[in-house]
């Protein structure tokens, strides 16, 4: 009786997912991108692929902790093959420190424009590239509109999008799949030795598609996301106030 009850609710949310919106990944089984506790915050606990993901970067350090991060997912996303672009105006990446995440440099090709309306024409023709990975773009400011271009592009290609905004003044509502904010914090000696530790950071999920937000603290060794610290944000007015 309760495994059929928890059939039940489980169709009842695929169905209340499909309503809402929500597309599950239709190629194939979910890719495992070892985020455990963070991907339980997504809809069917799976981190969302052929969609746009927002990351607020308004300083250097912050820029530099959302690029370890998205170099992280995208060795796991390239694991079966593919190329990635990585679109901006100023890049701030320094291609072999992709390495370090176990992202191979020369699977990148790195696109340096002028303006950003040069980046996100770039981006909406990247995007209908079906043999990409993913796109990673850096900008200022895209529109409610510009998403939806992408969003649309998105649909037909299957290629996952990642955009990194760096100004906060100029924020607004997107068709993004989820919004983070990755901040760097101290890392750990290693067994006491000096010199830097692991990578470690913050993660702020701000806000999420038919998910709950939430905040982790997690350091990222040997390929591996470990989760030091959780704190959900499960107060519906302060989920509204993001």
């Amino acid at each position: 009786m309760a495994a059929i009850k928890r059939d039940i609710i489980h169709k009842l949310q695929e169905q209340i997912l499909s309503l809402q919106g929500f597309k599950p990944e239709r190629n194939g089984p979910a890719l495992d991108f070892g985020l455990t506790e963070i991907a339980a915050s997504f809809p069917g606990k799976v981190f969302p692929l052929a969609a746009i993901h927002e990351f607020l970067s308004t300083n250097l350090e912050d820029a530099a902790a959302s690029g370890g991060f998205i170099s992280a997912l995208l060795a796991t996303l390239m694991q079966k093959g593919g190329l990635c672009l990585w679109i901006s105006t100023q890049r701030k990446i320094f291609p072999p420190s992709l390495i370090t995440f176990g992202l191979s440099p020369e699977r990148i090709i790195f696109i340096d424009l002028a303006t950003d309306r040069d980046v996100l024409w770039a981006t909406e023709e990247a995007l209908k590239c079906e043999s990409l990975a993913a796109v990673v773009t850096e900008l200022d400011e895209i529109s409610f509109a510009q998403s939806r271009r992408l969003q649309l592009v998105i649909e037909k290609s299957r290629v996952t999008s990642f955009i990194i905004r760096k100004n906060e003044e100029k924020l607004s509502s997107t068709l993004a799949a989820a919004r983070w904010k990755i901040s760097a914090l101290p890392s750990e000696a290693i067994d006491g030795m000096p010199g830097l530790g692991f990578p470690r950071w913050n993660i702020e999920l701000l806000k999420v598609k038919n998910g709950l937000p939430g905040s982790w603290t997690i350091e990222y060794a040997g390929g591996i996301f470990k989760v030091l610290h959780e704190t959900l944000i499960e107060n519906i007015e302060i989920r509204k106030a993001i």
